[in-house]
């Protein structure tokens, strides 16, 4: 790596890098690597299945502390909060299941 300015003989984080050897070296990792296809139809099913299970848990729990008497916004702020964290789930899902394709295929490297 070239730097802009002196060179550190420690882990320095004052020093600019220069950008252009950084993103060549990333076009030329991406070439020699193998695509890992991340999501299949499968995977896309069990997780539809988890949220949808997840959003009817999450429902049941956060609906009975919505302070109101209304049944109307009873079922909304519940839905809604229900539904955040519903993607919020999805998120975290989708998180692991990368980190654990990755790691499946360090260990047989």
């Amino acid at each position: 790596m070239q730097y802009l300015e002196r060179k550190c003989s420690s882990f320095c984080v004052d020093n600019i890098v220069y950008l252009g050897s950084i993103f060549r070296s990333m076009a030329e990792q991406e070439k020699t690597e193998t695509k890992l296809k991340l999501a299949t139809p499968g995977s896309i099913a069990v997780d539809a299945v988890l949220v949808v299970a997840f959003f009817i848990y999450m429902y049941t729990v956060v609906s009975t502390h919505v302070p109101s008497e209304d049944p109307k916004m009873i079922h909304f702020w519940g839905a809604f909060t229900a539904s955040c964290l519903a993607a919020l789930f999805w998120l975290a899902l989708q998180m692991f299941r990368v980190v654990y394709k990755a790691q499946r295929e360090s260990k047989k490297k």
